[in-house]
């Protein structure tokens, strides 16, 4: 791999709430420009919701994801939250859908919930007990799969309400870009 023989490390960045019905506008070349002042190389990103494949040196996830929070909130003014994997995390958390063993279920309704760490058992108790209709999830880590047939727009499992009830930073992508960024990474 490229990035471990040049002593760097291959990370993808996702930011919650970046672009949604005109609020903390920030443009990919921006960004993009942004991360390469922080030293990141080879800087990529995917559609305008805030996903970033980069290398860097070898550093903890959450140092990472606070060092673009704070270039962001510093050129623009508002907060982002920033969640962090490196290849290898990234590869695992795809790996491990529960979902993908279950024929009678259809991947476009598949959507992965990223969290900025594991949440308290207690907290995850209470999320276990709600009624979600058709909707299903399972929490593996600091992952939250879900599957919504009747669509994401609909589900009661937003990205506010899993950071109420687990009382961590939560930020989902469907199925299709997590698998985008996956392969992005691995070029």
């Amino acid at each position: 791999m490229k990035a471990e023989q040049n002593n760097l490390t291959k990370y993808i960045s996702i930011l919650r709430g970046i672009n949604v019905s005109g609020h903390n506008v920030l443009k990919m070349d921006t960004l993009k420009k942004m991360l390469t002042e922080l030293k990141f190389e080879h800087v990529q990103t995917y559609i305008q919701s805030g996903n970033i494949i980069f290398e860097a040196a070898k550093d903890t996830t959450d140092i990472i994801s606070k060092s673009i929070q704070t270039k962001i909130e510093k050129e623009f003014g508002f907060h982002v939250p920033v969640i962090t994997l490196t290849q290898d995390e990234l590869e695992i958390v795809i790996g491990a859908n529960p979902f993908l063993n279950d024929n009678s279920k259809d991947p476009s309704f598949f959507h992965i919930t990223f969290l900025s760490e594991k949440p308290n058992k207690a907290d995850v108790e209470q999320l276990i007990q709600l009624n979600l209709n058709n909707d299903s999830f399972i929490l593996i880590d600091k992952a939250i799969y879900l599957y919504c047939p009747n669509g994401y727009g609909n589900i009661k499992l937003t990205n506010s309400f899993i950071e109420n009830k687990l009382k961590v930073i939560a930020t989902t992508r469907n199925w299709k870009t997590a698998n985008e960024l996956l392969k992005m990474a691995r070029n």
